[in-house]
């Protein structure tokens, strides 16, 4: 299964797969110094050139715009900018735009005081004022509605505000961070995103590659999550199969880090001694899916959707959270797809 055409030397299978943990990439006490100290796992030129940017911009003051597809690791890369500022004895305040309802955002950015609306029986600090002198981490920033985002504009460019509710100017002292996995170029281009705020934004860009263009780091992110969850569950696994590697390392992962550290973890659930036991239906999709890459994008988005339909156990619901759109949309993707409705009730 070991194949070089990514570039993936056949050595490191066999390393695994011998069980020896003196390797260049499964020392498995250099991964857990990564992980412990940087956080951040790999080898790879393109995650390095990532990891010095972040070196070089860390220690100014000035707004990073962290891009990248979901689950490339943004969460744990502005983190790394905090801590290596002069702001990491004070607070990262962390919200992700997308998880809150809109109509309460508004709030949880600012604050508001009591009975600034229904519901509102005490005062409360916002996340810009609790990140005063600290980082203040806006997850998926292309997720703001348009109404708040001339707010936004104006905390970046004042570094004041006022509460819901209150004619109280507050300053406040914010480093800020923004990551997104959505194009926001083009949503300026479309008219649903603020120029002006995209300026503001876009000081200092970071790319995290995904992990199909870093496909060297799968071996010792592999071999970091077998031991994680083994540790965990109690079990000791020293065997990573040659084969099971090379369709991790061959596989494409729309889901990037999230999505392979979700399969180690069933793996390992599933591995009875100290071979790691792959979920063989999985590995075979796996296989498949590598040795029948689509080369249009009409193929690759059928196939992506294919595969969530899969996880998900064709409930399209599901499959419409994971992807990110509603159900409908995906509705109308399926049927212009050729793809068919897996249940009824959905």
């Amino acid at each position: 299964m070991a194949s070089t055409a990514s570039g993936i030397d056949p050595s490191w299978f066999s390393e695994v797969e011998g069980g020896s943990a003196c390797g260049t990439f499964f020392n498995r006490d250099q991964a857990c110094c990564r992980q412990s100290e940087q956080e951040i796992i790999g080898d790879s030129p393109k995650l390095q050139d990532a990891l010095r940017q972040v070196e070089i911009v860390a220690p100014t003051d000035s707004t990073v715009l962290i891009l990248g597809e979901t689950g490339t690791g943004k969460e744990l890369v502005a983190r790394r900018v905090h801590n290596l500022s002069g702001r990491r004895h004070h607070a990262l305040v962390k919200v992700n735009c997308a998880a809150i309802p809109l109509d309460l955002l508004e709030s949880e950015l600012f604050g508001h005081e009591r009975g600034a609306f229904t519901g509102a029986v005490a005062q409360r600090i916002g996340r810009f004022e609790a990140a005063d002198k600290g980082t203040l981490f806006l997850d998926e920033v292309g997720d703001i509605p348009q109404e708040l985002q001339p707010k936004l504009l104006r905390v970046l460019q004042e570094q004041e505000f006022e509460r819901l509710g209150s004619t109280h100017t507050i300053r406040a002292n914010v480093r800020l961070i923004a990551a997104t996995h959505r194009n926001l170029a083009q949503m300026v281009a479309e008219e649903t995103f603020r120029r002006d705020l995209y300026y503001r934004l876009n000081v200092f860009p970071i790319n995290v590659p995904a992990l199909r263009e870093r496909r060297e780091d799968i071996p010792l992110l592999v071999r970091h999550f077998v031991d994680k969850f083994a540790l965990r569950m109690n079990k000791r696994i020293e065997t990573i199969p040659s084969e099971v590697m090379g369709a991790l390392v061959q596989h494409s992962w729309a889901g990037n880090i999230r999505e392979l550290q979700n399969f180690i973890e069933r793996a390992v659930i599933l591995s009875r001694g100290q071979v790691l036991e792959a979920p063989q239906s999985e590995l075979m999709t796996l296989r498949h899916e590598a040795a029948t890459e689509p080369v249009t994008l009409q193929e690759a988005e059928r196939a992506h959707i294919l595969r969530i339909l899969r996880e998900t156990d064709g409930v399209v619901s599901s499959a419409a959270a994971r992807l990110g759109v509603p159900r409908t949309t995906l509705h109308y993707k399926m049927r212009r797809l050729g793809i068919g409705t897996p249940r009824a009730q959905n």
